[in-house]
């Protein structure tokens, strides 16, 4: 059976990452702005391409085109953020409101006209509306369907109506390319057929047969037979926590002790939406106007008792350093998940729930530092990808682990890693200490080695040695040769020769 397709009215924001890019720089409305992503530019403002900056261009030649050209990176985040306040303000107007993209919303048309007193009047309420709150210009499109308002809206100044039933009609000498299916539209155009029209001529069973259930799916929307579902959006609740303090308290136990209702609160408005928070943002307020912001993550989800440990290490942190007490307590989930997510087990999670327990009872006597992990970093030395991490806290590391880091140490890595490193002597048969010329030869085979004081071991097997070049041009590069060797005794080792000596930094256990 088929259905005729709801009256929609799309609300579409032209250039929306410039105008959200202009809005968080505070730019002038009018400046010559490309957004670029992998050097490439993303977007331009409609001054820029009238230089002839383009989608697609290299950062460089767009920069020749315009040279006065403000180059900034594209955060698709921000694009997210700065159209909230337009979702919003449409969801105040009409329910049901679908998030399309950033720039680019819809919702059914039949109530919205009715109250506002007809298709017309509810367009340019909803384009007002939004202009109001920064679109920069929105404008609507009304017709049968999402695919068909969405290009009635892009075809206008302000609002353009396309009357019911006609939505054949006004896609018909629309270009091909407007389906968004690169493959198909090649193989359409090397068949002589360039625009919808021509598209939605074929008989739907051919086109079904040649090009399968997605090839029938653009056809009917270039038949203007649009089955795209409406999925409105659900309005996030609000599951933000403030105590305000009046007078100021100036003792973390004060404001702790004040928290312990708040946080059950918190936690149980997100167990009530059968959701748990693996990161909170909390935020502190003094009465002098100084603010402290902080996001405190979980290796499991948070409880009351948590976030209550969470706020007075922070506070431990700012009392000490502010001039006035706290007036303001802020609390709010960064990150949740699915509490489904995170049921015990049949029996219990066992001894990974003691664990967690004890030691955040050692972090709430001793502090959010007193408790510390290892984690993985990147770099090129074994001691540069070495790092500890609060109980607690995820790993943030300010070397990414997933960048190349040419000249790191290959699998399989030492067991032991020494800290600090040995100091040790690596000698040839005649006594000399190893020495490596800067074209990376060896003055000698090693043939035994031993750290300070200790008994001399032979080598019975040797491979190196690679070079490593860190910072060369800045104060404080660095340069070492790295040796594997085996001893007589079957252990093996990683020893590095710098400016400083020979060293064994590592052993393979």
């Amino acid at each position: 059976m088929n259905l005729e397709p709801p009256r929609v009215a799309v609300l579409w924001c032209p250039d929306w990452p410039i105008t959200a890019a202009t809005q968080h720089h505070k730019l002038p409305p009018d400046a010559a702005i490309a957004l670029v992503t992998k050097n490439l530019v993303f977007a331009c403002s409609p001054s820029a391409r009238a230089e002839g900056v383009m989608r697609g261009l290299r950062v460089r030649e767009a920069q020749a085109r315009h040279p006065e050209l403000t180059v900034l990176d594209y955060d698709p985040a921000l694009d997210s953020r700065a159209f909230e306040p337009i979702i919003t303000a449409m969801e105040e107007l009409v329910p049901g409101v679908q998030v399309l993209r950033p720039g680019l919303c819809a919702v059914r048309v039949r109530g919205a006209a009715r109250y506002y007193g007809g298709e017309k009047a509810a367009g340019l309420f909803l384009s007002g509306r939004a202009d109001e709150e920064g679109a920069g210009g929105a404008r609507v499109g009304i017709a049968d369907g999402i695919f068909t308002a969405d290009h009635a809206a892009r075809r206008t100044t302000s609002v353009r109506i396309i009357a019911q039933g006609a939505a054949a009609g006004f896609l018909a000498p629309l270009g091909i390319s407007l389906l968004q299916d690169p493959q198909l539209v090649t193989l359409l155009k090397r068949l002589g057929i360039r625009t919808l029209g021509e598209f939605a001529q074929l008989a739907a069973d051919d086109v079904f047969t040649r090009f399968g259930p997605a090839g029938a799916h653009l056809h009917a929307l270039a038949s203007g037979r649009d089955s795209w579902p409406l999925t409105p959006r659900t309005p996030p609740r609000d599951l933000d926590v403030v105590v305000h303090f009046e007078p100021a308290l100036d003792r973390e136990d004060q404001v702790a002790f004040s928290m312990r209702t708040t946080a059950e609160e918190f936690i149980d408005a997100l167990t009530a939406v059968k959701l748990v928070c693996t990161a909170i943002r909390v935020e502190l307020d003094s009465d002098s106007g100084e603010m402290s912001e902080r996001v405190w993550l979980h290796p499991h989800s948070f409880t009351a008792s948590d976030v209550v440990d969470r706020v007075r290490w922070q506070l431990q942190g700012v009392l000490g350093e502010w001039r006035s007490g706290i007036t303001r307590v802020r609390v709010s989930p960064d990150a949740v998940d699915a509490i489904g997510n995170h049921e015990s087990g049949l029996w219990g999670a066992g001894p990974d729930e003691r664990i967690h327990h004890g030691l955040s009872r050692v972090q709430s006597m001793l502090g959010h530092g007193a408790v510390l992990m290892p984690a993985i970093s990147g770099g090129r030395t074994l001691h540069d990808r070495q790092q500890l991490v609060a109980w607690g806290d995820r790993h943030v590391g300010a070397k990414p682990v997933d960048q190349p880091w040419p000249g790191r140490l290959p699998a399989p890595l030492p067991g032991t890693v020494f800290s600090p490193r040995h100091p040790v002597h690596v000698l040839s048969t005649d006594g000399a200490s190893i020495t490596v010329n800067g074209r990376g030869a060896v003055s000698a085979p090693p043939v035994r080695f031993s750290a300070t004081g200790t008994e001399m071991r032979r080598l019975t097997a040797w491979a190196g040695p690679w070079g490593l070049d860190e910072r060369w041009w800045s104060a404080d590069a660095r340069s070492a040769w790295r040796f594997q060797a085996v001893d007589d005794t079957g252990c093996a080792w990683l020893l590095v020769l710098d400016a400083g000596g020979w060293w064994a930094e590592a052993r393979y256990d």
